[in-house]
């Protein structure tokens, strides 16, 4: 049974996280909306936590800060203990698309990789410009469903039970064209 932080929460320490990695640049608003293709008024909504971000714009401001999704919702859930029982494996919804992702094993000091269960609903989709890190490695295993993986202009379809391989090194966008939800685990190295 997942036992997610109260989005109201979450929601709050991942503006407090967003602001504090700007601030930590010595960026403006202005230096990060140009280095993450997020316009001004929505990075100032963030940070004030009246909106929460999506899967794509989250994901376009780690790229701009140079670190994973998976880095910052650590930094805002705290760091995982060697043991994760499923109910203390952190889940982030992405308001938007529905997609639910669970950090299996999170990332943590001395640990390189990393283990994340999505759940994107059918005919949902997530774009991403790149990723946070050049030639990050990815080894998606899709467990149900469908998914359309496009990276950097290729596309793969998925059937349940496929393994795709992979380092991102420019934009990939995920799919789940139904009938059914993709669930599916990405191994990050």
């Amino acid at each position: 049974m997942e036992h997610p932080a109260s989005p109201d929460d979450t929601d709050a320490r991942l503006a407090r996280r967003l602001a504090d990695l700007r601030r930590g640049r010595g960026w403006s608003l202005e230096d990060l909306a140009q280095a993450s293709g997020v316009s001004r008024a929505t990075l100032s909504r963030l940070e004030r936590g009246e909106v929460s971000p999506t899967a794509s714009v989250l994901g376009r401001l780690c790229a701009a800060f140079g670190v994973t999704m998976s880095q910052v919702l650590a930094q805002v859930e705290g760091q995982a203990a060697a043991l994760v029982p499923a109910a203390a494996q952190p889940v982030w919804v992405d308001p938007q698309t529905g997609l639910r992702r669970r950090s299996v094993s999170p990332p943590t000091a001395g640990l390189a990789g990393e283990l994340v269960e999505v759940r994107l609903p059918a005919g949902a989709r997530v774009d991403y410009p790149g990723p946070p890190r050049t030639g990050l490695e990815h080894h998606l295993w899709l467990l149900e469903g469908r998914l359309d993986l496009t990276i950097e202009g290729e596309r793969h379809r998925l059937a349940a039970g496929d393994c795709l391989r992979y380092r991102l090194f420019g934009p990939n966008s995920f799919e789940a064209p139904g009938p059914d939800a993709a669930r599916y685990l990405i191994a990050i190295v």
